[in-house]
């Protein structure tokens, strides 16, 4: 499973960082382009030790792409959509995994069980990440959201305890809290996410 597992992250930590460079791109901001990020090469965003770590332990990290919204005309706007870009190209890869899936059942193709096997650990891992970067915490693109929509009176305030609201993440994460904060919103919301696509896709297939 290990290689299944290393596979499917540096595709998603890859198409998640080229999506935020994309966007940014898009308006205005050239900073990830001059940084050799605005690529679909794995070298170009995968961090060194977290790329270890996804072959060791089976998870890890890339780098972030940097982004400078002063180049941004509508800062706010622009910001939100380069935030929600990563998030949503997992959803993008997780539904491309059900449309092989189901177009490969629709025509008859027969590929080795394990490509099934494959294709099963791509669409929930991409869903998981999907789910979890847009936790409304600090680093995570969902807190980069609530950033830019919340008034500047709150996001100045938002900016002023940032460095705590990531302590109390790593605490939520990697501590048995987890069990009571993050796994109870990936009980309820992966499988939701997994049967919504899965119908969605079965219907447009059958």
């Amino acid at each position: 499973m290990i290689p299944y597992l290393a596979i499917t992250l540096m595709i998603a930590f890859t198409f998640h960082e080229f999506a935020h460079a994309f966007v940014a791109y898009k308006f205005g901001d050239m900073t990830a382009q001059k940084q050799g990020r605005l690529t679909l090469n794995p070298l170009k965003h995968l961090d060194p030790i977290g790329t270890i770590l996804i072959f060791i332990a089976g998870f890890g990290w890339a780098r972030p792409v940097p982004v400078n919204r002063f180049f941004f005309k509508k800062p706010r706007l622009a910001g939100i959509l380069v935030s929600v870009a990563g998030p949503l190209s997992n959803l993008v890869l997780a539904s491309l995994g059900f449309v092989v899936a189901f177009g490969l059942n629709r025509f008859g193709a027969a590929p080795p069980e394990s490509f099934y096997d494959f294709l099963e650990i791509f669409i929930r891992l991409n869903i998981v990440l999907f789910i979890f970067n847009l936790l409304p915490f600090p680093p995570l693109d969902g807190y980069r959201i609530i950033e830019d929509l919340a008034p500047n009176h709150v996001r100045a305030k938002m900016t002023q305890y940032e460095q705590y609201g990531g302590l109390i993440f790593l605490i939520l994460v990697f501590t048995p809290l987890d069990r009571y904060t993050i796994e109870p919103i990936f009980a309820v919301v992966i499988p939701w996410v997994w049967d919504g696509l899965s119908q969605f896709f079965r219907m447009l297939f059958f």
